[in-house]
């Protein structure tokens, strides 16, 4: 079983910055996708960013230039540096861990973006 923990969330003004945060704990292969999703009301989840085991990074086309996914191995953990907010990046957002064919999330963590 894989567990994931969030933090880093949180009300901000249009142009601030949030970093988020998320550390999964358990029986984890050397080899897996850790990204981040957001569903902001009544709309879909969607990717924000992933980044594979070796590097690889894909973003989202409306937060490329300015937000930054990373990733700590030996910690198991992905990072998600949010800078240039705007009121659109309101949403819940959720970590994701892919291995093996098989997805696990975490909690979810609220970021809320003021005009």
């Amino acid at each position: 079983q894989v567990q994931l923990v969030e933090s880093g969330g949180g009300l901000v003004q249009a142009g601030g910055s949030l970093r988020l945060s998320c550390t999964a704990s358990g029986t984890i292969f050397r080899i897996y996708v850790m990204g981040w999703y957001r569903q902001a009301p009544g709309a879909q989840r969607e990717l924000v960013a992933a980044i594979s085991s070796g590097g690889s990074t894909n973003y989202e086309d409306s937060v490329k230039g300015r937000f930054t996914i990373s990733r700590d191995n030996a910690k198991n953990t992905v990072y998600l540096q949010m800078n240039d907010l705007k009121p659109e990046d309101t949403a819940v957002y959720y970590c994701n861990l892919r291995m093996l064919q098989r997805n696990y999330w975490g909690q979810g963590t609220q970021v809320t973006v003021s005009s």
